[in-house]
């Protein structure tokens, strides 16, 4: 561990080889899906590379401080999915019964609103909201892939949506509201 907080790669390696099965396989049999399993394998280690500063001997063994980032990410894992479920059947409730899009040709017109209204947000808000509803991501894992501190996402995200909100209302009207 101290090799690996000094940012040596071979010691990430040893660390890898050593308990990438017991994490791939805790996340397999809780995920019952060998991609989403390698992805959270990946992360787990990707957090052991990242948070390995934060490891303390005394406060357990190595192996129950990765099986604590497993947890973690498999957490993680399971809300992406139950959000991903909830978003599709949403959008299959919004669909007409036979799939087109024809009888509310409005739609394109509210994509192409929504677009500019996200276009006119400042650079770190519109990232996060895109991250986190085209890519899916926790705010977590927006904090990992962007470098910034928690925190920040979560007011970039706040902030933006307010913005949105504002936006949209301005634009149609004080007669709709978006909650």
């Amino acid at each position: 561990m101290r090799g690996l907080a000094a940012g040596d790669d071979t010691c990430l390696a040893a660390v890898h080889r050593r308990w990438s099965r017991m994490v791939h396989t805790l996340a397999w049999r809780t995920l019952g899906d060998a991609a989403e399993a390698e992805d959270v394998t990946q992360q787990v280690f990707l957090g052991v590379w990242r948070g390995c500063g934060g490891y303390r001997p005394e406060r357990g063994t190595v192996a129950g401080w990765i099986a604590g980032i497993t947890r973690r990410r498999i957490a993680d894992a399971l809300s992406a999915r139950t959000r991903r479920g909830e978003l599709v059947a949403a959008a299959g409730a919004a669909l007409p019964p036979d799939g087109s899009d024809t009888r509310r040709p409005e739609a394109a017109l509210d994509r192409v609103v929504l677009g500019r209204a996200l276009a006119g947000l400042p650079a770190a808000q519109r990232r996060v909201l895109c991250l986190a509803y085209y890519e899916d991501l926790t705010q977590t894992q927006i904090a990992q892939r962007t470098g910034w501190p928690l925190g920040t996402v979560k007011s970039h995200a706040r902030r933006g949506l307010r913005q949105l909100r504002r936006d949209l209302e301005r634009q149609n009207g004080a007669d709709q509201t978006y909650t």
